[in-house]
């Protein structure tokens, strides 16, 4: 099905009540007008797109002034012990919150997730409090968030429209942030990490945002994307592999951006619709057996690099760049006596020296 075909029979979809699964939406940035959606009322797990959530929160603190990019981000037990995917890093181990940001939204790390929440809200639960204060109020009527990692839990829940509000709300209050979604990379010391986000460097104009997996939710993405001074935004959940949710995320930022100036509705007037909708939709049964685990595993190259299909989708030509991400690993004994002997200046200080970049997408 071609998709100018798909997207009509989306247009349909609420007229005509017909099921579909596979919620998406493309957004004007500027106009707040949906160019096309597709079940976009329908209840999901959010997964790794949480963390677009975390990241607002986080930036309204510093926002505030009541903590900065430099920030000690300090991992507890409670931190370390989240499940992968994770960063494996001990309690006491430490980064900037610029670090901790880059990390949280290029590797997904559920640990750093959660040292984050500690560091803005006091504790895990404070800040999924803010999370949901935040949630509604800048118009998420349906999602609730009941952790900052994503993992799923009963009343861990999202839509397509909601995830569309989130992410333009973050484009329009935090543009001097929006390098951290378009990273291609990070190096934390010890080893480097590429975006899981296959558009950026490979679409034309793309400038991120997240992407996330759980069985639960199948492959998930917002994306965006900017040409000529338009920028749109693109929510695909529940594709059935990652070079599936980059084909299909590619095609619709590209219909976004191509679209004639005012094509749609506006975002705030666009009535909810589909049956079900309180239900949250779990397509674990499709997404995490081995039938499925096959198919994706003949997806790939001889290098065994997801095979994308979307015209719109370019190899990399050169190496990602990656950004600085440090972390400083927990002192020891030996380095407490030696860190005496010389009079160091302890933990804070070799955290605030480490160099906190000014957020600007295309050199950050």
């Amino acid at each position: 099905m071609s998709l100018a075909t798909l997207l009509a029979a989306a247009m349909a979809f609420s007229a005509s009540g017909t099921a579909f699964a596979n919620p998406k939406m493309v957004i004007d940035v500027g106009t707040g007008r949906v160019i096309a959606h597709q079940e976009a009322f329908r209840k999901w797990y959010p997964a790794s797109l949480t963390k677009l959530m975390t990241a607002y929160v986080t930036f309204r603190a510093i926002k505030s002034g009541r903590l900065s990019l430099e920030t000690p981000v300090v991992m507890s037990k409670r931190a370390t012990d989240q499940p992968a995917s994770k960063m494996y890093v001990k309690p006491g181990a430490s980064m900037t919150l610029d670090a901790a940001l880059k990390i949280l939204l290029v590797k997904s790390a559920n640990d750093v997730a959660v040292a984050v929440a500690e560091t803005v809200g006091g504790s895990t639960e404070n800040f999924v409090a803010m999370m949901n204060a935040e949630a509604a109020r800048i118009g998420m009527s349906s999602s609730n968030f009941i952790n900052p990692h994503g993992l799923p839990g009963k009343g861990q829940y999202t839509t397509a429209r909601d995830l569309a509000v989130l992410a333009v709300q973050l484009k329009r209050e935090f543009p001097d942030y929006a390098g951290y979604f378009a990273l291609e990379g990070i190096a934390t010391g010890a080893k480097t990490y590429p975006n899981f986000n296959m558009l950026i460097g490979r679409f034309d104009g793309a400038n991120g945002m997240k992407t996330g997996f759980i069985c639960a939710s199948g492959f998930n993405q917002v994306s965006s994307a900017t040409r000529n001074g338009r920028s749109v935004i693109s929510v695909v959940l529940g594709s059935d592999s990652l070079a599936g949710r980059a084909d299909e995320s590619a095609d619709l930022l590209q219909k976004g951006l191509t679209a004639p100036q005012g094509t749609g509705e506006p975002l705030a007037s666009l009535a909810p619709y589909g049956p079900d909708r309180d239900a949250v939709v779990d397509i674990s049964a499709d997404i995490c057996n081995p039938k499925a685990a096959k198919v994706r595993s003949e997806g790939r190259d001889d290098a065994g690099r997801m095979v994308v299909h979307s015209p719109y989708i370019t190899e990399m030509v050169r190496p990602p760049q990656f950004s600085e991400a440090t972390i400083i690993s927990p002192p020891t004994p030996e380095k407490d006596e030696a860190k005496s002997a010389t009079g160091g200046a302890g933990l804070a200080r070799q955290i605030a020296n480490v160099p906190v970049p000014i957020p600007r997408p295309a050199t950050f």
